[in-house]
């Protein structure tokens, strides 16, 4: 895994070939989300309101809302890639994702579309090598992207669980927004190759996610002969029991669920 350093560094542009090296790593912290370019703006995270958040939020127990919306955006610099993330936990379901690796486009199409949320990803990398930097960077940036849009999970269910079907896989996913990164993957995939992509990434994308959102999650494989089948089903059963962790129990009015009455990466 590639670890992002503090530097203080002047923007250069990313080579305009795949095979030419990428700049050093940088981390900067910005106040407003232009749109994705080609400057190496380093590794940044914001939390962004949302007026339609802001005026009709989850009641708390005197009837109040909560006043912010739960966007996470991430900008991640390596010498190996250049990611922007963004993440509307309370969204619609719109993909824009071009991450060099079209099945992984594809499966974060399922995220957004299954999950209800809004998923901006747009990332260059050294595909010419390999898939492998591409595909961890960008969980790594969405983990993060997670990690800041839910804030202090107040109000939350916390947990989800959810099993997806698809033909004759059928694949089953329980989560624990804890603050506690475990991941246990249970999947049997048949090839090695799903088109392009390495089948032995799925794991690793998850890890990823894991290690930066503060995420247990236990992926199940219930049965499956087809490879694209398999992965599509682990990726929808993450976003709908990923959508039921993220949505608010009204019930619970604005609380932290928790018995410790924290929720943290710590």
């Amino acid at each position: 895994m590639t670890t992002a350093r503090l530097v203080s560094t002047s923007p250069a542009r990313l080579p305009s070939t795949s095979a030419s090296p990428i700049p050093r790593t940088s981390l900067c912290v910005v106040g407003r989300a232009p749109a994705f370019s080609a400057r190496a703006l380093g590794f940044s995270l914001r939390l962004k309101p949302s007026p339609a958040m802001a005026a009709a939020g989850p009641p708390t127990a005197h009837g109040d809302s909560i006043g912010s919306s739960r966007i996470g955006e991430v900008k991640r610099v390596t010498k190996e890639t250049n990611v922007h993330v963004k993440i509307n936990l309370d969204g619609t379901g719109v993909a824009e994702c071009s991450t060099g690796i079209p099945f992984l486009d594809h499966m974060l199409d399922q995220l957004a579309s299954h999950g209800l949320f809004d998923v901006y990803v747009k990332a260059i990398g050294d595909t010419h090598i390999d898939d492998h930097h591409s595909n961890e960077d960008i969980a790594l940036a969405i983990g993060t992207a997670l990690l800041e849009a839910l804030g202090d999970r107040k109000g939350i269910n916390r947990f989800g669980h959810f099993t997806a079907p698809l033909d004759e896989a059928a694949v089953e996913v329980i989560l624990d927004l804890s603050g506690r990164p475990h991941l246990s993957c249970g999947l049997d995939i048949p090839t090695q190759r799903v088109g392009t992509y390495d089948t032995q990434l799925v794991e690793h994308f998850f890890q990823s996610v894991v290690n930066t959102s503060g995420m247990t999650l236990h992926i199940r494989q219930l049965a499956g002969k087809n490879s694209h089948h398999i992965i599509e089903a682990s990726f929808k059963a993450f976003a709908r029991a990923l959508r039921q962790a993220t949505e608010y129990d009204l019930r619970r009015q604005g609380t932290v669920p928790s018995s410790k009455g924290v929720l943290s990466r710590s």
